[in-house]
């Protein structure tokens, strides 16, 4: 989470529901200026810091949980109140890591849209995205070197590292992420802009130049 503090309410509210199922939950903060860590922590919460980045920040909380498996949540996604059971009933030695199909939030009837083609691009490319709620075997995790501590496309690089062992299981959830990054933007706009820097990280460009025409 990186300055997260209007919507941990809601968030840490989710999350209990999960805690209550046995998941050890581990926030991890990139350097809040929002009060987000006292918040969290006054709830109960144990709240990591970390270097800011989301790479590092899921690795940082992978270091530390104790569980076989990890499942990374952005804090702006919500999972279906079944997520770990469908978890638990897919993942297995020969399928070891997954993602959930992804619904985005949002007034803008185009964003339904965008959820079935990064749905469909998914399942089709076994690459996953960070929206998609990543889940996978920390062993696995580890074999791969976790998160490459790039500033953007870490997802796209596990998933690459990951397909090594074995495709993703594509699990129905859904997940709910919010649509204010495309909204915010364009809708239209953003796909283009994301599209683009995709074929260009396919094509040799480097993370960091990457995340420098993303911003």
């Amino acid at each position: 989470m990186l300055n997260e503090r209007a919507q941990l309410p809601e968030l840490l509210t989710h999350l209990r529901t999960f805690a209550a199922e046995s998941a050890e939950i581990v926030l991890v903060d990139g350097g809040s200026e929002d009060e987000s860590v006292a918040y969290a922590r006054a709830a109960g919460f144990l709240v990591l810091n970390s270097a800011r980045g989301r790479a590092r920040q899921m690795n940082a909380g992978a270091d530390v949980a104790s569980g076989a498996i990890l499942l990374f949540l952005h804090a702006d996604t919500r999972l279906a109140s079944d997520a770990l059971a469908q978890v638990r009933a897919a993942i297995r030695a020969e399928r070891c890591w997954g993602r959930f199909n992804v619904r985005i939030t949002g007034t803008n009837p185009s964003l339904a849209v965008v959820a079935r083609m990064m749905n469909w691009r998914s399942c089709l490319s076994g690459i996953a995205t960070g929206d998609q709620a990543i889940f996978v075997f920390k062993a696995a995790f580890v074999a791969v070197g976790g998160f490459p501590e790039q500033p953007l496309m870490e997802d796209i690089e596990l998933s690459k590292r990951l397909k090594r062992l074995a495709r993703p299981l594509c699990l129905p959830g859904p997940v709910l992420t919010s649509g204010r990054r495309w909204q915010e933007r364009g809708v239209w706009r953003t796909i283009l802009l994301m599209w683009r820097l995709r074929w260009a990280y396919w094509r040799g460009a480097s993370a960091e130049v990457i995340a420098e025409r993303y911003r």
